[in-house]
């Protein structure tokens, strides 16, 4: 394997990047030797979708690819069976799995967005959990469970808030980090790539092969947050999924706070450095941040999408939020009743989950029905073949017809 330039190594052990264990300097030494190493990032199929976040980690995974380093793919079809306990201040729920099979059905073909898997000289592997941790005995897990003790972990965050919340902690989660170690472990990778909120987890495993003679790098990349320093995510409810439209992905990142930005451009998208340094100097030189994030839209969706959709995507937000005209292209559904309760029609049009939800939204004046406000949760729809036009907020728009 030929060796990497300086400019390449610098990329890559800078841009997005919280920190490299055990330290930047070792990592620029292996990879300046022109050694091939073997790097892996896990994903617990928790949700039927990837999202922007994993984005993140897959264009770093991507850009180790093209310098000729092996990629694995771990999906955590067992781990995510335990959930894992990281920033979360209450028991996650327990997967059942088939349902983690049916979430991670169409991971493989959301990850090649970023990844190849059929290159003929350095394909991107893709891996399960379960083939090793399925087979781990008893005698086994015992022996790892003793290399760790109960004071480190219980030293989390999270654990900590929840002990004085008076909140339980459950023996399972313990395991979580176990068996995320062990991947490190039952691979024998010289590196793990993920979100600096995974550094524990990926620490454990560092630990568990110094334990066994064998460095590992773990290298912890900076996460996309909101204004309030909550990260962005499915568990937060605010996430931009790999499978969002161009015009939703546009819309969504448009409403992104102003200090999201410079961090947008640097983790999401493929503009040089120097670019992106330009773009905060003039966001703090008085341009006006909506031009900016108006670009950083554009890349995002093209990154994803390419860019006529990008273009594409743009003229609709101009058009429907700026110039406040009626979506050109307006899904139709058809509903074979002639009146229905405007609860149940929103539900049934996915503008809402439940009934609970329906009446959030409409008590907080976001449902038009034919360019009106309806607040009243118990007003009925009058269904026609001519079709009724329903709107929830600003971008979400369905005509209904009988």
């Amino acid at each position: 394997m030929k060796k990497n330039t300086q400019s390449e190594i610098h990329e890559l052990l800078t841009r997005g990047v919280e920190r490299i264990y055990p330290s930047t300097e070792a990592l620029q030494a292996a990879l300046e030797s022109g050694k091939k190493l073997r790097l892996y990032n896990g994903i617990d199929p928790t949700a039927p979708t990837l999202h922007i976040g994993h984005g993140i980690i897959l264009k770093k995974l991507r850009d180790f690819q093209r310098l000729g380093h092996e990629v694995i793919m771990l999906i955590g079809d067992f781990t995510a069976q335990i959930g894992d306990p990281t920033d979360k201040l209450a028991t996650r729920k327990q997967l059942t799995k088939e349902e983690v099979l049916e979430n991670c059905r169409k991971y493989r073909e959301q990850v090649a967005k970023f990844l190849d898997f059929k290159s003929t000289k350095n394909p991107v592997q893709l891996r399960f959990n379960s083939e090793w941790t399925n087979a781990l005995t008893p005698e086994e897990l015992t022996a790892i469970a003793s290399e760790f003790t109960v004071q480190q972990f219980l030293e989390r965050d999270m654990f900590q808030d929840r002990m004085k919340a008076g909140k339980p902690i459950h023996i399972h989660e313990f395991l979580y980090p176990l068996f995320q170690g062990y991947d490190s472990v039952a691979m024998d990778v010289d590196m793990e790539v993920g979100g600096n909120d995974q550094t524990f987890n990926m620490l454990i495993g560092r630990d568990m092969q110094k334990r066994r003679g064998k460095e590992k790098f773990v290298f912890a990349m900076k996460l996309l947050v909101d204004p309030t320093g909550k990260k962005m995510g499915k568990t937060e409810g605010n996430m931009i999924t790999l499978n969002d439209t161009p015009e939703d992905m546009y819309g969504k990142v448009m409403a992104w706070g102003d200090r999201m930005i410079v961090g947008g451009f640097e983790l999401c998208t493929d503009v040089p450095m120097e670019e992106v340094r330009e773009v905060e100097a003039a966001l703090g030189g008085g341009t006006n941040p909506r031009d900016l994030k108006a670009r950083l839209a554009r890349e995002i969706v093209t990154l994803y999408h390419g860019a006529p959709a990008a273009k594409k995507a743009e003229a609709a937000f101009i058009s429907t939020f700026q110039k406040h005209e009626t979506p050109a292209e307006i899904p139709n559904i058809q509903l074979p009743i002639s009146n229905i309760p405007l609860s149940d029609l929103l539900v049934k049009v996915k503008f809402a989950a439940s009934k609970g939800e329906a009446k959030r939204v409409v008590e907080q004046g976001g449902v038009k029905v034919d360019g009106k406000v309806i607040e009243d949760i118990n007003a009925v729809v009058k269904i026609s073949k001519k079709g009724v036009l329903v709107q929830k907020g600003k971008r979400y728009f369905v005509r209904v017809v009988s």
